[in-house]
């Protein structure tokens, strides 16, 4: 089932004794372009502390009641490492993080999470005393370079920043590169091979994989009142820092693509159409 992400950031987050908070942000993988965490903001029950989600701990998503059913509780939360989420998330927390919940690396492997497409299938039953062994062999193996450099992501937080918006000066990153927030990208320009096609609006994420399958793009400095899709597998190149994604497509080819009116009403025969149009397979033909 397709969701766009803003709607998402409505439901609930229910844990197995009760409501966590509701998800204020969605941190992606810019190179595979996969929704790794949620970023939700707790409450008052957690003194307004906002916490990281994976996938891999959802258990439903109920349209009907708004809500997101996490196989966690509210103490496993509450216990989590404490990362500061609106800095850039470093892998060194990304695997302490992992560690904590006894979940497997995600990064590694053919597939969207690991070695497969859903994140539900890298569940295990490694508690988190294993996985911060496993943590520990892992940073025997690294170099010294490599632990220093291991260091430097955690240490040097004054140096790191939130993803610029256009305009504003860019810090040195000293963190994972590819993790974005949703909310910083929303407001990028979208350019064509000929041109400016519009802006970011929104996302589109499929609830089973939580791989962002559009970016809605709003026409309207070009084309009044549209919206289209754009596939990120159609995008060419990103300047993170500049806010602006290029993609391998004409003006002409997006204005006569099929209009984006809304995800409710987005099946998968509009989504043939879409990829007809651009003369493209669908993701949905090698998914694993």
């Amino acid at each position: 089932m397709l969701r766009n992400i803003e709607e998402l950031e409505k439901y609930d987050i229910q844990a197995s004794d009760g409501s966590i908070g509701h998800a204020r942000d969605f941190f992606f993988d810019d190179e595979s372009w996969v929704v790794r965490y949620l970023v939700v903001e707790t409450g008052s029950w957690l003194t307004d502390r906002k916490v990281l989600i994976s996938p891999i701990s959802i258990g439903h998503v109920e349209a009907g009641r708004k809500v997101v059913t996490v196989l966690l509780t509210r103490e496993q939360v509450k216990n989590s490492p404490d990362i500061d989420t609106d800095m850039p998330v470093s892998r060194q927390h990304e695997v302490r993080y992992l560690n904590y919940y006894g979940y497997p690396y995600y990064w590694g492997g053919g597939g969207l999470w690991g070695e497969g497409a859903f994140p539900s299938l890298m569940l295990s039953d490694i508690d988190s005393r294993e996985g911060e062994a496993a943590y520990e062999q892992q940073q025997i193996k690294l170099s010294e370079p490599e632990r220093e450099r291991e260091r430097e992501l955690c240490d040097d937080r004054a140096n790191r920043g939130h993803v610029p918006h256009k305009g504003e000066q860019a810090s040195p990153r000293h963190d994972d590169p590819h993790l974005r927030s949703c909310r910083s990208v929303v407001g990028h320009e979208i350019q064509a091979t000929d041109g400016l096609i519009g802006h970011v609006t929104g996302f589109v994420v499929d609830e089973d994989t939580w791989a962002i399958r559009y970016l809605i793009v709003e026409t309207s400095h070009w084309w009044s009142g549209h919206k289209v899709l754009i596939v990120p597998d159609w995008i060419s190149s990103v300047n993170w820092f500049e806010s602006t994604v290029t993609v391998a497509l004409s003006r002409a080819a997006v204005k006569d693509s099929p209009h984006f009116e809304s995800t409710a009403e987005l099946d998968r025969e509009q989504e043939v159409g879409l990829y007809k149009h651009y003369d493209r397979s669908g993701y949905w033909t090698n998914q694993l």
